[in-house]
């Protein structure tokens, strides 16, 4: 059975997926990147979420998973 889950915000979508931006944000330390959860959620936001419309949550959290750490070098 699929089920289809429908966020009313931002917020609660974000809520969902914070276990993923979590392990994301802990991999990313262990390369001495030091990144916040928000920041790695606002940057998918602007990029990689910026036209996707009925995206799914394991597409969100794909995205999530397979951000390259290059991205948040400095």
């Amino acid at each position: 059975m699929i089920m289809d889950i429908e966020f009313n915000s931002q917020e609660e979508l974000y809520k969902r997926v914070k276990p993923a931006l979590t392990s994301k944000r802990r991999e990313l330390k262990r390369y001495g990147i030091d990144v916040k959860e928000e920041e790695i959620w606002m940057y998918l936001v602007d990029t990689e979420f910026k036209n996707g419309n009925n995206l799914t949550l394991s597409d969100i959290v794909s995205s999530i998973m397979h951000i390259e750490k290059e991205t948040f070098l400095k």
